[in-house]
């Protein structure tokens, strides 16, 4: 089974509440809780475990999917359980919702800067039920005090000074990277964390998240370089460098995008455009290593155009992700998942079902609760080819479930206004 494990404790009433009240008004999947009632991807999660998280990505490579699916099909709750699939394998995770206001895909400086503003190492249910930690000064922390309590655990007979020895030569031993300001900046950043500097600190994490600080300031940590549109990359290889050399797996980036292109203008359209046929092509270059990018949309209505770029585009996003008979394809449609079913659906008002009895603290009479979820997937079903039918299936049991625990009667699709 690869759908990403949870502890079974962690269901709390509270915890429980909080995922009907997510599932049940917004549709979403919340952060913590969706692999309770994860159904139908396991198929494509094991691939992704076993063709690429436990081995090639670990092993040097990189690669790029397109996943694709309607509005409410399930592609924010996919990218979660990728993002735990990694977190399994010890990959750094940066969780992107691109919007055409903050984090637009035609300008890369802003996608660093979301990028890194979103790093999240490996953490438990626990951390996660209350919010987990992200962003390069959590990570920048999480790292320093992993290599202190290291140094710490081998020098119990040794003196603070030698620990602290041990902390210099460890930072000035850090590896060459693409981009020498990012590896000045992040020794610097380990040592002002170490000697408490925090003002030093502050100015080089302002650096690191795109924010740029004053050239004059900077130089005397050895930051020559500007991060803008003509470095991003540069700066995204530099991390990924970083990443691995601090004793991550690698980095997974997901980014999350609504429908965006009719608000652009041609000349953005084209920036982005370009911007991910050249992110796609970083994925066969051999120092772009252990990275591994997923871009999720809601249709391809954004690869229809004559120009060059569209063509170069569409040529290398051609190939479907197919989890037993081409795991190397690069589309993954969501909606063109076999168990994607009226059976998936029920299997899914089952999970919801035990979800909201902790949360409400009550029981369902069993044969009730098959007939209203029969009732309610078979109706929702009959909508399949409109936009969002998960959503509003996920939305409309959850209204069910209110209903038959009021009543303790079955609820028909009449009493959800289906």
């Amino acid at each position: 089974m690869s759908n990403p494990k949870v502890n079974e404790e962690a269901l709390t009433p509270v915890v429980a509440r909080k995922i009907i009240e997510t599932v049940g008004g917004q549709g979403t999947p919340p952060e913590f809780g969706f692999q309770y009632f994860t159904v139908g991807l396991d198929d494509y999660l094991r691939t992704l475990e076993d063709d690429y998280f436990r081995s090639f990505i670990r092993e040097g490579g990189s690669s790029f999917k397109l996943v694709i699916g309607n509005y409410g099909s399930g592609k924010t709750h996919f990218l979660y359980c990728v993002r735990a699939l990694a977190w399994k394998y010890n990959f750094i995770v940066s969780y992107v919702v691109l919007s055409p206001e903050h984090s637009p895909f035609y300008a890369l400086e802003k996608i660093y800067k979301e990028i890194v503003a979103n790093l999240a190492y490996p953490q438990s249910s626990e951390e996660l039920v209350h919010g987990y930690r992200r962003g390069i000064e959590s990570l920048i922390s999480f790292w320093y005090s992993k290599k202190y309590n290291e140094l710490k655990e081998k020098a119990e007979k040794l003196s603070e000074g030698s620990i602290w020895e041990g902390l210099m030569s460890y930072a000035s031993s850090l590896s060459p990277y693409e981009s020498t300001s990012f590896r000045n900046a992040m020794k610097e950043a380990f040592l002002s964390t170490a000697e408490k500097r925090y003002e030093d600190l502050s100015l080089v994490v302002q650096w690191l998240k795109g924010e740029n600080p004053p050239k004059d300031i900077l130089k005397r940590y050895g930051i020559f370089e500007r991060i803008d549109k003509s470095t991003a990359f540069k700066m995204i290889r530099s991390l990924a460098q970083w990443i691995r050399d601090i004793g991550f797996s690698g980095i997974v980036v997901l980014f999350d995008e609504a429908e965006q292109i009719p608000s652009m203008s041609s000349k953005q359209v084209g920036l982005l455009l370009n911007n991910l046929r050249e992110l796609i092509d970083e994925c066969g270059h051999d120092n772009f290593k252990n990275t591994m990018w997923f871009y999720a949309v809601p249709d391809e209505n954004f690869l229809e155009g004559r120009a060059l770029v569209y063509e170069a585009l569409r040529q290398r996003t051609a190939t479907v992700f197919n989890s037993k008979l081409n795991p190397t394809g690069v589309k993954i449609y969501l909606e063109k998942i076999p168990s994607d079913s009226v059976e998936s659906l029920k299997e899914i008002g089952r999970k919801l079902a035990k979800i909201y009895e902790v949360a409400y603290g009550v029981k369902f009479n069993y044969s009730d609760l098959e007939k209203t979820i029969e009732e309610i997937s078979h109706a929702v079903y009959e909508k399949k080819f409109e936009v969002g039918y998960k959503r509003l299936f996920v939305q409309s049991i959850v209204k069910a479930f209110h209903v038959m625990r009021q009543t303790n009667k079955p609820v028909s699709r009449k009493d959800v206004e289906l």
